[in-house]
């Protein structure tokens, strides 16, 4: 007993409260070792994508006509692009929601935003696993890389990028959903902006009074800034723009995007 008691005599309270980096990475680790616990929600990350790239490639690729680029390889980028689309980080929010877990981490003595940034941390790196298997397998199908070695770094980079971005906006749709069932559903209220892209066929086979929208969202201009840059001349050629224009582009809706959401879900977590 004594014994015990002197160990305990030597721990001491921090001397000041967390810092907002130490309690993100450590929710963020958190949320990483119960993605890893529960390979459920890696395999279902992954799968959903690989589905869509399956029946894109070997159902609907033979009746879409992409000009001098090959189908594939039109496809692949625009699935690496949008992964954060398909994630289930609004699931596990509002799971979090519901189990108490956000309730417990409002009554430490931490800073609030704090905990999202956490979640949006490891919801990103949970993304960009399913980006991972999604160029895996695109590469298993048929799909190379043209526009180079640092072409296609720098695409990776813009997928990093917009999977941060896509976190964001599912973490507020797991904040307002109430439920995890209600947030699998307000998941899908996301698709039409992948349908309605340039993601599976080009804009100018759309009808015309859908093109302008379909030509300036979000996910358009995300998706042709990664085709571009992996691509090449070839995307230019095809889709009319180049690869600075596509890049920018991507470059100021994914700053919107996270700007806009994180702003709302901190402000959403507030009043819970």
């Amino acid at each position: 007993m004594s014994r015990n008691a002197g160990m305990l005599a030597t721990i001491h309270p921090p001397a000041h409260p967390p810092t907002v980096w130490a309690t993100a990475t450590t929710y963020a680790g958190r949320t990483v070792r119960q993605f890893v616990r529960t390979p459920q929600l890696l395999i279902v990350n992954a799968v959903t994508s690989t589905m869509f790239l399956l029946i894109f490639r070997f159902v609907f690729g033979g009746a879409i006509q992409t000009g001098p680029v090959k189908y594939v390889d039109f496809l692949i980028p625009a699935l690496a692009a949008v992964s954060g689309l398909f994630s289930t980080g609004a699931v596990g929010v509002a799971e979090d929601a519901d189990t108490g877990m956000f309730d417990r981490m409002r009554s430490l003595p931490v800073p609030r935003a704090a905990v999202l940034l956490g979640r949006a941390i490891a919801d990103t790196a949970l993304i960009t696993w399913g980006t991972f298997v999604t160029l895996v397998v695109g590469f298993i199908v048929g799909f190379r890389v043209h526009g180079g070695v640092l072409g296609a770094l720098a695409g990776l980079g813009l997928c990093v990028l917009f999977a941060a971005s896509f976190a964001w906006l599912q973490i507020f749709l797991g904040l307002i959903a109430g439920s995890a069932q209600a947030a699998q559903g307000i998941g899908f209220s996301v698709f039409p902006l992948i349908f309605v892209s340039s993601a599976y066929v080009p804009v100018e086979s759309m009808p015309g009074w859908l093109q302008p929208f379909a030509e300036n969202q979000p996910v358009t201009a995300m998706v042709g800034s990664v085709r571009a840059l992996v691509l090449g001349g070839d995307t230019e050629a095809l889709l009319g723009h180049t690869t600075s224009w596509f890049v920018v582009r991507s470059l100021a809706w994914s700053a919107l995007i996270l700007v806009l959401f994180a702003t709302l879900s901190t402000r959403k977590f507030t009043k819970l």
